[in-house]
């Protein structure tokens, strides 16, 4: 049964999509290079010990957790002549890039104080770049199904950054390049990427809500938004949907070269198969959740997700052509997760903001990427050290125990199916369908309707803006 709103819904221009999701593509592959790669090349080559380094992304991850609340606030009272999430988009950048040339370029002997230092500024880079973005494609798509169509896109290009990281090792190795210099040459290309998709996505139009009367911040409503149900059920659905596969992502290579018998490139090539489907899987999820919603959308692509991990064990030792299309089952799937979310988060807002009366967009999604990295940080903290207690030997060139090998078939493939299957649960019984969503963006538009015309901020190249909302505050 399709979801139908009872409102004509617009659709932007193609191009103007696209040109704004570019930033999705260094994104896209910041985020596979430092959970896949990153901390195999600290512990392989940079001699750096699987305690220190679980312990930094841990400790960095609990510091950062009140980084994107703070950076929520500002960004929803941000007023500038450049617009409010482009002048963000322009500080991000630089950040994101010093960070990036630090760990991937970084020198042998680095301990935990260089590691957490550089993990800190990175990750507040990623949280500018990420935060700010997903709050400014809210605001550029308000209708239901345009927002899962918006979101579709910036998932795919996502995809296609995560694609290009992942060939950069097999051409590395393809041209006599070691493990180490494949890594370095992400850092790289990560590095060359971040300025120019900056730039393309602050060409995009934005329009500005005039401020609601009242404090800056008001404690009474973040408590509000802590409390709110579905906010609630989303922030343990954005736990559960990161920590299932970054707990995967992080043993990843450990499970398929010392347990199932490939060769790092063998490895890298599956990853890509699994990486490649997102770039069908995450406009195909997109398209369903028109149909059928959201909610119901999220919680197919858990399920049919966790069914394929569960015959990982069962592809014959070493075999590719086995391998690929459980690969490419679990990478379709995985695709629709995080902009379902996304997508979902968006509507809540609205939502919010016609019961208190005033704007909480970047707080919401500051609040709900605390989620994501809760779960990020036990990725990498729990799941290595488990590891070493385990007696599992992660040195490049260990022999490991029969028993160690089989405690790392087992964390790999029970960790991410029980949390997978959690984060779909967490939307069980959803009511904030398309139709209930047409009924809050009719009242939002009526007391917009109410208000002078918000201030336009033209994009870089001097473009009209596009409207989006006039106006914030409390339904009249």
């Amino acid at each position: 049964m399709s979801e139908v709103t009872t409102t004509r819904e617009r659709r932007l221009p193609i191009s103007l999509v696209f040109g704004f999701a570019s930033l999705s593509v260094p994104l896209g592959a910041y985020a596979v290079a430092v959970a896949v790669y990153l901390p195999a090349y600290f512990a392989k080559h940079l001699g750096v010990s699987l305690a220190v380094i679980g312990g930094a992304w841990a400790v960095v991850r609990l510091i950062d957790l009140v980084v994107d609340p703070i950076l929520g606030v500002v960004m929803d009272r941000t007023r500038t002549r450049l617009g409010r999430y482009r002048a963000w988009m322009l500080l991000g950048g630089p950040i994101m890039m010093a960070a990036t040339y630090a760990l991937f370029l970084a020198p042998e002997g680095i301990g935990s104080i260089y590691l957490i230092g550089w993990l800190l500024v990175l990750y507040l880079g990623t949280s500018i770049l990420g935060l700010g973005h997903s709050a400014w494609a809210a605001t550029l798509a308000p209708e239901y199904n345009e927002r899962s169509r918006v979101f579709g896109v910036l998932a795919a290009a996502g995809v296609l950054g995560a694609i290009a990281v992942l060939v950069i090792p097999i051409v590395a190795d393809g041209i006599g390049l070691n493990e180490a210099k494949g890594v370095q040459a992400q850092g790289w290309f990560i590095l060359g990427l971040i300025p120019l998709a900056v730039l393309l996505t602050a060409r995009t139009p934005e329009k500005l809500l005039p401020l609601s009367p009242g404090p800056a911040f008001a404690l009474k409503d973040y408590v509000r938004l802590l409390l709110k149900p579905d906010l609630l059920r989303l922030f343990l659905a954005q736990m559960s949907l990161t920590m299932g596969p970054g707990w995967m992502s992080a043993l990843y290579l450990f499970f398929f070269t010392d347990a199932r018998g490939y060769s790092a490139e063998q490895a890298s090539i599956l990853l890509l198969v699994y990486v490649v489907a997102g770039v069908i899987g995450a406009p195909t999820t997109a398209f369903v959740a028109t149909r059928f919603g959201k909610h119901k959308t999220l919680m197919a692509t858990t399920t049919a997700y966790s069914l394929a991990l569960c015959t990982v064990m069962l592809v014959p030792k070493g075999s590719v052509a086995w391998g690929l299309p459980v690969m490419l089952w679990c990478g379709f799937m995985a695709a629709g997760f995080d902009l379902m979310i996304r997508a979902m988060l968006a509507d809540v807002a609205d939502e919010v903001r016609l019961e208190q009366g005033r704007e909480q967009i970047s707080l919401i999604y500051a609040l709900n990427s605390l989620g994501a990295k809760i779960a990020a940080a036990f990725a990498i903290g729990v799941t290595f050290p488990l590891l070493g207690q385990l007696g599992y030997d992660a040195t490049a060139g260990a022999v490991n125990t029969p028993e160690a090998i089989s405690s790392l078939e087992i964390a790999f493939i029970a960790g991410p199916i029980v949390f997978v299957m959690l984060g779909g649960a967490c939307l069980i019984g959803w009511r904030l369908d398309a139709k209930r969503h047409a009924e809050i963006r009719r009242h939002l538009d009526a007391h917009d309707a109410q208000y002078a015309e918000a201030p336009i901020v033209e994009s870089l190249g001097g473009e009209p803006a596009i409207p989006v909302l006039a106006g914030d505050g409390k339904p009249g």
